[in-house]
């Protein structure tokens, strides 16, 4: 009996240890649609963050702590994302790397700021993000008003003199992106012959595609997500439409090649140059691969985003997250996807959108100046 009993009590302080090393661990999170319509995206993001983690760990953690990661899925939408949001902050998680969709990432940036929670949007582009003069605010992408403007001038110099059509989801990150488009469309002197928008989760596209073959459109920018993108594609196709599809950042998955099938080439989008070409990337790149994992799309730019907040961790020598986003900003910061450094707003200063074009064997590659 008593043997049992020491036992107990043996067994009773290896699970205290054990809660006690646990509870030492600094915890983060990653926040994206892990489900739902956009759940390629949340998987970049959770491929990403977990990495980051395992080789943050690997070396010997933050501040002497290992990082625990939580997952939270949004959806993509805005009320879920809000109610993620609010049980990160009241779960005291310093850091959030999240979310997705521009939708989603505003009114959980506000929970954020509330809570007392630092938040690095990997992907979200819509400028209101950071343009609210929020202190917990930052990203590693661009903004729509900067790849719109790329987009715009791609179709000024190869497009010149043809019909051109814009369409857009009506979210957050579509119409933003389809608006900035426009606008530096108009401003180089082109109009648009036809601006129309549909509702993100649409199936049937026949009609606005009967309208984009009476008005003989040459290309058709399309602000929105790649589950649509594809259909309109597709639909176009079975109409007989050769009509080119532009769109951005959202289409940057191989999901978008498994909608349209090879019908899918010649599309473009707007993206980032490709972080798995970049010399920073290739060891992390080999890591992924070794998986079976594709480090496309948003996965490094997560991958960055918690690199990013290690390192201004271990500068300041604290989580508090105001401290760490001051941080942030005074500092230059050297992860999987370049050097970054911060504005005051919190927008990275390095921004270098380009033109991709997919291929009829599912894969993209960046076009010439001269579109081909």
């Amino acid at each position: 009996m008593k043997s049992l009993w020491l036992f107990g009590l043996a067994l009773g302080a290896s699970l205290a240890l054990s809660t006690a090393a646990f509870a030492e661990d600094i915890t983060i999170a990653v926040a994206g649609p892990i489900t739902g319509g956009e759940s390629a995206f949340g998987r970049q993001m959770k491929n990403g963050a977990e990495q980051a983690v395992a080789d943050i760990n690997a070396a010997g953690g933050v501040l002497g702590k290992k990082l625990a990661l939580q997952v939270g899925d949004d959806v993509c939408d805005p009320k879920q994302a809000r109610s993620v949001a609010e049980k990160f902050a009241s779960a005291k998680i310093p850091f959030v790397a999240g979310h997705f969709c521009s939708s989603s990432s505003i009114p959980a940036s506000e929970a954020y700021a509330d809570g007392n929670v630092l938040q690095i949007t990997p992907a979200s582009t819509n400028p209101l993000f950071t343009e609210r003069k929020l202190w917990n605010v930052a990203r590693v992408c661009g903004r729509d008003d900067q790849q719109g403007l790329v987009a715009a001038d791609y179709i000024v110099k190869n497009y010149k003199g043809k019909n051109i059509a814009i369409l857009n989801d009506k979210t957050t990150y579509g119409k933003g992106l389809a608006d900035e488009t426009k606008k530096a469309l108009n401003k180089a002197g082109v109009t648009e012959k036809m601006f129309e928008s549909y509702n993100k989760g649409d199936k049937d596209f026949n009609s606005i595609v009967s309208r984009l073959k009476r008005d003989n459109i040459d290309l058709v920018f399309v602000g929105g997500y790649h589950q649509e993108a594809g259909l309109i594609l597709r639909q176009m196709r079975d109409q007989g439409l050769k009509t080119v599809l532009m769109s951005g950042d959202a289409l940057a998955d191989k999901e978008y090649a498994s909608i349209t099938g090879a019908a899918g080439a010649g599309t473009l989008f707007t993206f980032g140059p490709d972080p798995r070409k970049k010399p920073t990337a290739a060891a992390i790149v080999e890591k992924f691969r070794a998986k079976n994992i594709d480090p496309e799309g948003y996965t490094l730019y997560t991958y960055a985003a918690v690199q990013a907040w290690a390192q201004a961790v271990a500068k300041a020598g604290t989580t508090d997250p105001k401290k760490v986003m001051d941080t942030i900003k005074a500092g230059s910061w050297e992860t999987a996807i370049g050097k970054l450094e911060y504005d005051a707003k919190g927008d990275i200063k390095q921004i270098d959108y380009v033109v991709y074009k997919w291929d009829d064997k599912g894969g993209y590659a960046e076009v010439n100046e001269k579109g081909s």
